[in-house]
């Protein structure tokens, strides 16, 4: 299952109603078969400029971000329940891409360049390249003259 981010402004509520919202969204987070690794609070504040979500204007919110993974066929889902949903004023998934990890190993690191695997290569490419610089004008025209001279 990919790893999904899940931005959401919730609208100014008391703390009992912010916490059954939040129940009810990771509610349906697990009956589409995710799993919720983190839960961040990022609190109440401002929102940047005032937006209209169900017919109420919101100018603060609370901002929330759930780390989740869920498939893929979810978040369609789930982004529409969210749409309806009273309490949420703004959504947004976002696809974290998994970084590769590089084994990488001290030894390696403390050769000198010339010894370096990765180095070698580029020596190699460099010898069967042909260097632009070194390369010189021939003056062969077929001429007994050079044109050009006054």
């Amino acid at each position: 299952m990919p790893t999904y981010e899940l931005a959401l402004l919730l609208r100014n509520m008391p703390k009992p109603e912010l916490k059954t919202s939040l129940k009810r969204i990771s509610h349906a987070i697990f009956d589409c078969g995710g799993i919720i690794r983190n839960i961040e609070n990022l609190g109440f504040r401002p929102m940047p400029y005032k937006s209209t979500a169900h017919g109420m204007t919101h100018k603060e919110a609370n901002y929330f971000i759930f780390k989740i993974d869920t498939p893929t066929k979810a978040v369609i889902d789930l982004k529409e329940e969210y749409k309806r949903d009273v309490d949420i004023v703004r959504q947004r998934f976002f696809k974290i891409k998994e970084e590769e990890r590089k084994a990488c190993t001290l030894e390696e690191e403390l050769l000198p360049p010339a010894y370096r695997e990765d180095v070698q290569k580029m020596i190699q490419i460099g010898k069967t390249q042909v260097n632009r610089f070194t390369y010189k004008f021939k003056y062969n025209s077929g001429l007994d003259y050079y044109p050009f001279q006054k």
